[in-house]
């Protein structure tokens, strides 16, 4: 049998290719091929720069990540946040963990007791004020139930009532407990049990720059414990120690502290609706580093994790609490819901036996305030984490830390962000002139593009290859204008959580109508004037060659000036000087590449 030479030039329809395709390499195959990749490599680039546009609106979306979840939130009447003179009802009350056989997942192990008279309520309330804090404690359980930040509003435009994170009844319920386990049954003080105080009142004199405030249980048996928190002046931490001395006779076994933060869902008012932050629980474990446990997840998978050197918190937009323990002592972290409403995170100790005369010390710590970023580094390892930068904390922290520094050389926050931004601006300057350069190219080409697709009409196979070789012939590459954009996009992402998360800019004032960095402008002219801004920036650009594209990309101004308009202030500040810069930078190029292309054709 003769064999047959094959011939590159014919068609073998091979199994597993399309009807028609071959492996011969014929120059028209190759042809088409190469045309075809030239024909998607420039419809990649006609499009290219409206999915940049779209990629800024995604990025709006993920900065107002769940805001239709919170769009539909009821909005309740803003409480009276002046200091109340009654607990109103015993939200103070259950969430004692069982660890009867640890480890095991802590369980309510307490029905909820009676509520508090109101005639005997203010009788059981502990008085205490320091420099920084309002706090009442209350004699059931020594459970700090209200605490008043006095350095923070609650709005602007009312400085003299004070921002309120822990309260003992609902709405926003947020609570810190702590109490004894172990031992024989009723021979240590849980959260509920009643201790004594020699006063109702303590106050921090201007002298002073520390006070202690005891509480005191005994028990007939002969085990005595006493609470002490101690305050300092200038610092949102409280140090508290319970010291358990037996005199009963004969040892205490299985002898543990807990401490817990129990709360129920945020209902905030004056929250600005299409701005989501997180509200839940934190913990920090050397192990996991910084984790989240949301509500959610606390009813649907109970924490339990052994942790030494950590901390559990529970955050929320600009404000936290957190019990943080010794560095060295072994804690299990837990957490549990109760009534499906109130959420609990809490830590308990390793059991310790006590002899007869012996006394032992839980020492713990319990943070009350507000979410500034140096403050929690300087308290514990991690606890800087809560100031919740997302995945791009890499990047926030360094520019929170240069806008930190700015603010302290100017002494407000507006003119630091202006700077920032021209900071920024002038280090990504090389980057975004090799885009402006290149825009400036492309639009150089609009009219030789233009009449290219006069010329070819709706031929689009023929119009692309002959833009393919209008761009070879004068040395432009589509792409140089869009992919230096792409480059500084993550950090436009970590500065807006910057200016999202800083509590620094909570309040902040910054000129003539602009009171209030963190608010919407209550007059629209800052994303008014964004909105020109970027619609000047268009007008530099090549305006797309398909008109559809054209059409959609003179919509955005609109679009993004209405979403700008629900901003926090400090934010579209940002934007409007970033704009501005650009459009001079653009601008200045584009003039140059002009004056030198009129050079050259005289």
């Amino acid at each position: 049998m003769l064999s047959r030479r094959w011939s590159p030039t014919e068609r073998y329809e091979a199994p597993g290719l399309p009807f028609g395709a071959s492996y011969g390499a014929t120059p028209g195959i190759l042809a088409g091929m190469t045309q075809s990749r030239k024909n998607q490599t420039t419809r990649h680039m006609d499009n290219l720069r409206l999915l940049l546009f779209f990629a800024l609106a995604v990025v709006l979306l993920l900065i107002y990540q769940a805001w239709m979840k919170d769009y539909g939130r009821p909005i309740t009447a803003p409480e009276t946040v002046q200091q109340p003179s009654v607990i109103e009802n015993a939200a103070i009350s259950n969430g004692i963990p069982d660890v009867s056989e640890a480890p095991q997942t802590p369980t309510p192990s307490m029905q909820v007791p009676p509520v508090i008279a109101e005639s005997t309520a203010s009788q059981d309330l502990i008085q205490i004020e320091t420099d920084v804090l309002k706090l009442q404690i209350s004699r059931r359980g020594g459970t700090v139930v209200s605490a008043w930040l006095k350095d923070y509003a609650v709005r602007a435009d009312d400085p003299g009532t004070k921002f309120r994170l822990l309260k003992p009844n609902a709405p926003n319920m947020f609570i810190a407990q702590s109490g004894l386990l172990g031992g024989n049954k009723g021979l240590l003080p849980t959260h509920e049990a009643i201790f004594s105080s020699v006063q109702d009142s303590f106050v921090l004199e201007p002298e002073q720059n520390e006070l202690v405030v005891e509480l005191l249980w005994t028990h007939p048996s002969g085990v005595e414990v006493k609470k002490h928190y101690r305050f300092q002046r200038g610092s949102y931490v409280i140090d508290l120690s319970q010291v358990v001395t037996n005199k009963t006779g004969s040892p205490l076994p299985a002898v543990r502290s807990y401490e817990q933060l129990q709360r129920t869902d945020l209902v905030d008012p004056n929250a600005t609706r299409f701005v989501h932050t997180y509200t839940g629980g934190v913990y920090y474990s050397p192990e996991d580093k910084y984790a989240k446990v949301s509500f959610d997840k606390m009813r649907d998978d109970k924490l339990q994790r052994v942790v030494s050197g950590g901390w559990i918190g529970m955050i929320q937009h600009y404000f936290m609490s957190a019990w943080i323990p010794p560095a060295e002592v072994v804690e299990t972290f837990y957490t549990n819901v109760l009534d499906n409403a109130r959420y609990i995170i809490g830590q308990y100790s390793e059991p310790a036996t006590l002899p007869n005369g012996a006394s032992k010390t839980f020492e713990n710590r319990l943070f009350v305030g507000p979410k500034l970023q140096d403050t929690l580094s300087s308290i514990a390892p991690g606890l800087d984490l809560a100031v919740d930068y997302g995945w791009l904390t890499i990047l926030a922290q360094p520019i929170h830390w240069l806008l930190s520094k700015i603010h302290a050389v100017v002494g407000n926050w507006g003119w630091s962000i202006i700077l920032l931004t021209i900071l920024i601006k002038a280090a990504f300057y090389k980057l975004s002139e090799t885009s402006y350069k290149s825009m400036a190219n492309m639009r150089k080409m609009t009219p030789r593009m233009q009449a290219l697709k006069d010329r070819y009409g709706d031929d689009k196979q023929r119009l692309n290859q002959a833009m393919m070789e209008l761009y070879k012939k004068e040395k432009i590459n589509p792409l140089g204008g869009c992919l230096p954009i792409v480059v500084q996009i993550p950090v436009f992402i970590a500065l807006y959580w910057v200016l999202l998360e800083s509590v620094e800019l909570r309040h902040a004032p910054f000129a003539l109508w602009i009171n209030n960095l963190s608010d919407p402008d209550p007059y629209f002219v800052l994303p008014l004037i964004m909105g020109v801004s970027m619609f000047i920036q268009q007008k530099l650009n090549p305006a797309p060659p398909d008109p559809i594209q054209a059409k959609v990309m003179m919509s955005l101004p609109f679009v993004f000036t209405v979403f700008f308009a629900f901003f926090p202030s400090g934010l579209v500040l940002y934007w409007v000087v970033n704009n501005i810069l650009s459009i001079s930078q653009q601008w200045y190029i584009t003039q140059n590449i002009e004056k030198a292309a009129a050079k050259a054709r005289t």
